[in-house]
C-alpha cells in the first residue's frame, strides 16, 4: 500500500514590533500557528493568506517560506511562511477560541516544541528548516 501524505500551510505572521500572531485551538485548546489544508485550487501562498485570514481575522502577504515540517506519525507535510500583517484586526473564529500577539518567550512557555520551532525559525533567518517530528519531539 502506498503510504498517503497531507500538506498543510501555516502563517508565522511577525508584526514590526516582533510580535507573532497565534491562536489557541478550539478542538485541542493547544496554542499553534494559523493554518491549515489549502484548496485544490490554491497555491500554498493564498492557502495561508486564506486560513490566517479566516482564523484571526488578520489580514497577511506572504515574503517567504522558513520552513518544511513533517510529522512522522501522522505524514502530514506542513508548509511554513513568514507573512507580515497587512490590516484586519485580530478577532476569534470557529476554529480560534483565542488570538494573541506572542512575544518569542511566550511562544516558547505556550507551545509545545513542534509548533513554537515553526515560529522560531521564522524569525532566526537563514533559509527554510527542514525538520521531522513524531508529533511531539524532533527526531533526527
Amino acid at each position: 500500500m502506498t503510504p498517503l501524505h497531507s500538506v498543510s500551510v501555516a502563517g508565522a505572521v511577525v508584526r514590526e514590533d516582533g510580535r507573532l500572531l497565534a491562536i489557541r485551538r478550539v478542538d485541542n485548546g493547544r496554542w499553534e500557528l494559523p493554518g491549515g489544508i489549502p484548496e485544490l485550487d490554491e497555491t500554498p501562498q493564498a492557502g495561508v493568506v486564506r486560513e490566517v485570514l479566516e482564523e484571526t481575522g488578520v489580514r497577511v502577504e506572504v515574503e517567504r517560506l522558513t520552513g518544511v515540517y513533517k510529522n512522522m506519525a501522522r505524514g502530514i507535510v506542513a508548509l511554513v511562511f513568514r507573512c507580515r500583517p497587512v490590516g484586519g484586526d485580530a478577532r476569534i473564529s470557529d476554529e480560534a477560541s483565542a488570538v494573541g500577539w506572542l512575544t518569542p518567550a511566550e511562544v516558547g512557555e505556550r507551545m509545545a516544541e513542534v509548533y513554537a520551532v515553526r515560529l522560531l525559525d521564522a524569525v532566526g533567518g537563514g533559509g527554510p528548516q527542514v525538520r521531522a517530528h513524531d508529533g511531539r519531539r524532533f527526531v533526527s
